[in-house]
């Protein structure tokens, strides 16, 4: 049964859409989180691990809550690897060396294209497809992403 909040169908949809893009961005963001934790090797190895682990663990909240609010609309969340790599906008990217600074570099480029993608839909959310609660959510999760790579960020001082 579709909900009855407020918001057409066709938007509903298209709210669906947006977030399904960011459910698979999230997802390929905690895979490589959980790839660095698994991976990252140096003298800061201890610290490092810890890191990752805190920031994966974050991550699979995150996922959680957004695939919740994909329901919420009534629709479906994607949950297949292959859906996921169709759906999202970050690329996979293997590494030579498994130094916690490059591992940094990378979560930080992705974490601010997730940002970025954000930004650029808060409005969108609210003004085009009438759905206020999905702008201040989303409002939300990027001010937790942005937390994460001021934490990324600080560490390639």
């Amino acid at each position: 049964m579709q909900p009855n909040i407020g918001i057409k169908p066709e938007h509903l949809a298209k709210v669906a859409h947006e977030l399904n893009g960011i459910l698979a961005d999230e997802f390929l963001l905690y895979t490589k989180t959980r790839n660095a934790h698994w991976n990252v090797e140096g003298p800061d190895f201890h610290d490092k691990h810890k890191f990752f682990e805190a920031q994966y663990e974050e991550l699979d909240e995150i996922m959680d809550s957004v695939a919740e609010r994909i329901r919420k609309l009534g629709h479906y969340s994607p949950g297949t690897l292959s859906s996921f790599l169709k759906l999202t906008r970050l690329t996979e990217q293997m590494r030579e060396k498994n130094d916690s600074q490059g591992f940094i570099r990378e979560l930080l480029a992705d974490h601010e294209n997730i940002i970025i993608t954000m930004r650029e839909n808060i409005n969108r959310f609210a003004d085009e497809w009438n759905d206020a609660g999905t702008s201040d959510f989303i409002t939300g999760l990027m001010e937790t992403h942005e937390t994460m790579a001021w934490m990324l960020r600080s560490h390639l001082k």
